[in-house]
């Protein structure tokens, strides 16, 4: 066996056998390694923007502050009675799965809330990540001018309950089922400034992701981010009405 003399001030000679020694270094190297993987899984990575669940399971429902964010219905479809007391606008994007999570809650809303409430969709597609939003929030705006809003939120359940196989020629199938040809008007993009415009006006709000809401209560908007459930709308809601 090879050995690896080493001689200390003192003229004392340390001796360490070659094989020890290799023992040592791979023990510190596989160290090492495992270190690296877990910094490499677990370290921060820049966040996408989808749309989050940003409920606190430990703590459900957030402190209601009135916010100094503004959101208007502008001329967009509306389920409920536009002089209701409870105006919620919501900035969604019909692919994102965060948007469809959130859509029990607003149903519960509706039935607790009845004709104290109505519901504004406005489109905030996530074109980056999402790439049949854009489309399909122009198709919702083409079946609306043929049908107003009956029919527009026929088509936003319809492709709600599709979100996995949305494209053009379904989108435009879709409009049939319901007895709309939106062909000419979703290949021409003429609503695509429509859908600009809303978008600009959820990050006037300050919304970044989907969904994004804006509960307009007495004239104070409250903004709620993310796929919330009920009990965090009903917090927001009962306190604004209070007030």
């Amino acid at each position: 066996m090879e050995e690896h003399n080493k001689t200390s001030a003192n003229n004392e000679t340390v001796t360490i056998k070659k094989e020890t020694l290799w023992k040592y270094s791979t023990f510190v190297l596989a160290a090492l390694l495992i270190v690296m993987v877990f910094v490499f899984f677990t370290g921060d990575k820049p966040a996408v923007v989808t749309g989050n669940v940003v409920a606190n399971p430990t703590n459900p429902a957030p402190t209601v502050q009135p916010s100094t964010v503004t959101a208007t219905a502008d001329d967009d479809a509306r389920q409920g009675k536009k002089d209701a007391p409870i105006e919620i606008i919501e900035f969604s994007d019909f692919q994102c799965p965060f948007c469809s999570r959130a859509l029990p809650a607003l149903d519960q809303v509706k039935t607790e809330y009845g004709d104290k409430v109505s519901i504004v969709y406005r489109d905030f597609p996530l074109v980056s990540i999402h790439p049949n939003a854009q489309k399909a929030a122009e198709a919702s705006e083409c079946v609306r001018e043929k049908g107003k809003d009956v029919a527009y939120w026929k088509m936003h359940d319809k492709m709600f309950a599709n979100q996995e196989t949305l494209s053009v020629d379904n989108l435009k199938a879709w409009a049939k089922e319901i007895g709309y040809d939106i062909s000419s008007c979703l290949d021409s993009g003429k609503f695509a400034d429509e859908v600009a415009k809303d978008t600009k006006d959820g990050m006037a709000a300050t919304c970044t992701g989907t969904p994004c809401f804006v509960v307009n209560i007495k004239g104070t908007g409250y903004k709620i981010n993310g796929a919330q459930p009920f009990a965090n709308f009903k917090q927001v809601i009962d306190a604004g009405l209070a007030k």
